[in-house]
């Protein structure tokens, strides 16, 4: 017998746990080199974990929702063991979970974390999904298969009761995902520490949509990725961020640190809830390559797959509301940064040009700041360098 020992990897600086979502493989299972048996959830990212060496998975330590630190034994594999017939479920090694109750005494069949998440991400009803683990328990795999299949139906909305009764009213409990409590965390923080102040503006968009279009087919071709508006608000940023180098500064305790760099975080929606991946020395970038790795950001997004060192840091962010159709919005800065800038849908508004009412596709731009060290006068003047910029793009050409 040969035991290998599967360990947590290692984890940020920032992070001290994190939580198991499900494994794949059972005790008693053959298991490849390099085969992922489990997902690993922290704050930021979900890492996978790889068998170390082909064999069978003879322990589960650590079972699902577990919350584990780095270097803790989770599984132990055997080398040179062969897979059995009958081996018992990973779920089975945990405790059974009993359903679970709601306020009104409706009992809502048990789910695994993994499987919770899931459900409540795509509005399904856990009572609607028959499970397959222990006592009827929903896995990860169950509830994949009602989402792709249909077999489970939405949560129907209750209608408006007569009274405070709250029979009938079922109810279930999900536990937030370690990234959605640390969204959370921070933005609770933000508030709480920055004097927040917000400045808007507005920006024609006429030029940088007629460059787009004379040029998007020959970019596209030229570099294989599609030419995107986000990389002009980018450039933006960081002709701005030069001009005014206490907008890409941050608060350490008494203490002003200003960069003398430029990364830019990005914004992106993903399953779990919003990330923030890093565009570094955005300055040193050219409007290809940012495209490229903001499509880059979002497709591993999606996937869960960005690093913990492509999400830490940051000395600006810019967050894009308009994807989702939002007309306006006040940011919330992301800790230690002090300044964040939204952008938001383009629409065709009626303006006034030479005392003429004209129509241009318009967007509104808003800057959320930290008002302890950041002035009004830094503020407006900042976002007017971006709405210049954006409405002459020839400027980010020439760095004026």
């Amino acid at each position: 017998m040969a035991i290998i020992e599967i360990l947590v990897p290692e984890l940020s600086e920032s992070v001290s746990e994190a939580t198991l979502l499900e494994w794949k493989k059972q005790p008693g299972e053959a298991v490849e080199q390099d085969e992922i048996l489990i997902d690993v959830e922290t704050d930021k990212v979900v890492l996978e974990v790889p068998a170390p060496s082909a064999g069978v998975l003879v322990e589960i330590v650590k079972g699902d929702g577990s919350t584990v630190t780095a270097g803790e034994v989770l599984a132990r594999i055997d080398t040179e063991a062969k897979a059995t017939a009958a081996a018992p479920a990973a779920e089975e090694k945990a405790a059974p979970a009993e359903p679970a109750a709601t306020a009104s005494g409706t009992t809502v069949t048990a789910a695994s974390p993994a499987a919770s998440k899931i459900l409540a991400e795509k509005g399904l009803d856990v009572t609607a999904v028959e499970g397959t683990g222990r006592d009827g328990r929903v896995t990860k795999a169950d509830a994949m298969a009602a989402q792709a299949g249909g077999a489970a139906k939405p949560a129907a909305a209750a209608p408006a009761p007569a009274s405070l009764s709250l029979d009938g009213r079922p109810e279930q409990r999900v536990p937030m995902s370690r990234l959605r409590a640390r969204v959370a965390e921070r933005l609770l923080q933000s508030q709480q520490e920055n004097a927040i102040l917000t400045t808007f503006n507005e920006v024609n968009m006429q030029a940088i949509m007629d460059l787009r279009k004379q040029y998007k087919d020959t970019f596209e071709k030229e570099h294989g990725v599609k030419l995107g508006f986000m990389s002009f608000f980018v450039k933006a940023a960081v002709a701005a961020l030069k001009k005014y180098p206490i907008l890409n500064a941050s608060v350490d305790g008494k203490d002003i640190i200003y960069h003398g760099y430029f990364d830019i975080g990005i914004a992106v929606g993903s399953p779990r809830g919003l990330v923030v991946p890093i565009l570094r020395n955005a300055d040193q970038m050219s409007i290809a390559e940012i495209e490229k790795q903001i499509a880059d950001y979002g497709r591993r997004a999606q996937d869960g797959k960005l690093t913990l060192e492509e999400l830490t840091g940051g000395t600006f962010s810019i967050s894009n509301g308009g994807v989702f159709g939002s007309m306006l919005s006040t940011p919330i800065i992301n800790p230690p940064q002090s300044a964040i800038l939204g952008i938001h849908a383009t629409k065709e508004r009626p303006v006034v040009e030479n005392g003429q009412i004209v129509i241009r596709p318009m967007n509104y731009l808003a800057m959320s700041y930290d008002h302890r060290i950041i002035d009004g006068r830094e503020a407006v003047l900042g976002l007017v360098a971006m709405k210049e910029a954006l409405e002459d793009p020839q400027r980010l050409l020439l760095d004026l």
